[in-house]
Parts: structure tokens; C-alpha cells; sequence
């Protein structure tokens, strides 16, 4: 079996190729690349890695800024605090906030863009509404407090309307959310969670 230098499968592999994919670069079975790779050492990849390779084959899709001045500190500071009180943390993947109120989807966003340098495209929006409210006003309402386009929110979910009283003023245009899906991107804000949590234990 002739040898497959341990220099040019490092290269493929950190490149973000798979064994497969690399076995058609190189002119060889799966077999020959999994053999060398073994004898070279070369640390294999988790599937989780992996997918997130080729879902980012151009890399993180964000940067966190390094320089904090006094406004970046206080932008930084509330998106934390948002997610902290209103985001979900049972998953390790998905970043996700869920509100009525359209200031602070808003300010988490910027937080996203402005603080992580997250690239725009990345970001996913959706709705819940009563099936008592009119789908189109709904879309309407968030499309103009958060500056993007209608199509944006995709299929509108619809519930049934929530007993009596005043639930419809409460809610009138539904709960909107705001949705990142990026593991490493999720570690780092648990990380700034945590951080700030222990810095008020005494």
C-alpha cells in the first residue's frame, strides 16, 4: 500500500473535507484514507463537527468584538441580560428569543450584529398569533418595528385564543422570535451568563 503523507491529509481534512472526499481528491478507496489517518494519529472530527463544517464551510459566521468602549459594554451587557431572563437554554444549539414586545427582539439583534458580528443572513425570524388576530396586520405590525420584509416570518402559527379578558390587548400581534442556530456562538453567551452570574456571588 503506498503511503499518503500525513502533511497533505491534515490539510484536507482541517480544510473542512470528509474521508469520502478526500478518498476522490486523492485517487483512493475510504479504506486507505481511514488507514492512514489511523497511522498518522490524525484526529477524527465528531459528527457534530462535522455538519458544522459543512453547514460553515467559510468559517464561524461571526466574530465577537474584542474592544469593548463604554456603549459597546452596555449593548453587550443587555443582550446577556435578555438572554439570561427570556432566552431558551435547553438546547446547545439554537439561540432563541421569544417576546411580545418588539424593542427588546430589537435590541437582541443588535446585540447579535453589533456585539458577536453575527452575519445577518444567519438570523431566522417567526410568529405565533391568536386565530382570532388578522394574519396580515400581525405581519404588518412586525415587519415595520423590525425593518425586515413580510416574507421574513414564513408560515404564521396560529392558536386558539386564550380565555377571556384581556388577552387580546396584551398579545394583539402575537409573540414574534428570533432565532440563531450556531453551537459555538450559543457556548459563548452561556459562558457570558455564567460569568456574570459569578460575579455577584460573594
Amino acid at each position: 500500500m503506498s503511503t499518503l503523507k500525513k502533511e497533505n491529509l491534515v490539510k484536507l481534512y482541517v480544510s473542512g473535507k470528509s474521508m469520502f472526499e478526500i478518498s476522490v481528491i486523492l485517487n483512493c478507496s475510504v479504506h486507505k484514507i481511514t488507514y492512514w489517518m489511523d497511522k498518522h494519529k490524525i484526529k477524527r472530527r465528531k459528527i457534530s463537527e462535522a455538519m458544522y463544517l459543512k453547514l460553515n464551510p467559510k468559517g464561524d459566521p461571526f466574530k465577537i468584538v474584542e474592544v469593548f468602549d463604554s456603549e459597546k459594554n452596555f449593548l453587550r451587557g443587555l443582550g446577556i441580560g435578555i438572554y439570561w431572563g427570556e432566552g431558551q437554554k435547553t438546547t446547545n444549539n439554537a439561540i432563541r428569543v421569544a417576546n411580545t414586545d418588539a424593542g427588546m427582539i430589537r435590541n437582541f439583534r443588535r446585540f447579535l450584529l453589533e456585539i458577536c458580528g453575527l452575519e445577518e443572513r444567519k438570523i431566522f425570524y417567526s410568529i405565533v398569533c391568536f386565530k382570532d388576530s388578522d394574519v396580515e396586520n400581525v405581519k404588518a405590525h412586525w415587519s415595520k418595528e423590525l425593518g425586515i420584509n413580510p416574507d421574513k416570518f414564513g408560515k404564521i402559527v396560529r392558536i386558539p385564543k386564550q380565555g377571556k379578558g384581556t388577552y387580546k390587548r396584551k398579545s394583539e400581534f402575537g409573540v414574534c422570535t428570533i432565532t440563531v442556530s450556531n453551537p459555538k456562538l450559543k457556548l459563548w453567551i452561556m459562558n457570558q451568563i455564567k460569568d456574570l452570574g459569578n460575579a455577584w456571588i460573594v
